[in-house]
């Protein structure tokens, strides 16, 4: 089990499509301190599941979370409504062939970068991902 799964069982217990929370309420359901870069790394809030462990939890509850105010230490999970669409967290197991067409064929025409952007560029964001 996950230390991170009172999370988990919080927000599924929850019946509205936003639950919005300040990092001190999920330190009160977790019953321990949120690590440091929590409150330093606007990544670490972010929806990939290769992230770190916490954000698996939110995950797996059918929350992302979105309107993270970092200076506030606040942030809002919200119901993840695409029905019928695998979570990243029920992705397909290793070997699968067709597991990356299937990404590209859905994420097709949802993005657009302008001419010119440079997506290799650094952000000035240091974040360590070994160390979470």
């Amino acid at each position: 089990m996950s230390k991170y799964e009172p999370l988990t069982r919080f927000l599924a217990g929850q019946r509205t499509q936003e639950v919005p929370m300040t990092f001190t309420e999920i330190e009160r359901v977790l019953g321990f301190p949120l690590p440091g870069k929590a409150s330093g790394i606007r990544a670490w809030w972010s929806n990939n599941p290769s992230n770190n462990v916490m954000t698996k939890a939110w995950l797996a509850a059918g929350y992302v979370t979105e309107r993270v105010d970092m200076a506030s230490r606040r942030l809002v999970f919200r119901r993840d409504t695409r029905s019928g669409e695998p979570t990243m967290t029920s992705a397909a197991p290793k070997g699968d062939p067709d597991f990356l067409e299937r990404i590209r064929a859905r994420l097709s025409g949802t993005v657009t970068i302008a001419p010119g952007v440079d997506l290799t560029d650094p952000t000035g964001e240091v974040w360590d991902a070994e160390t979470q």
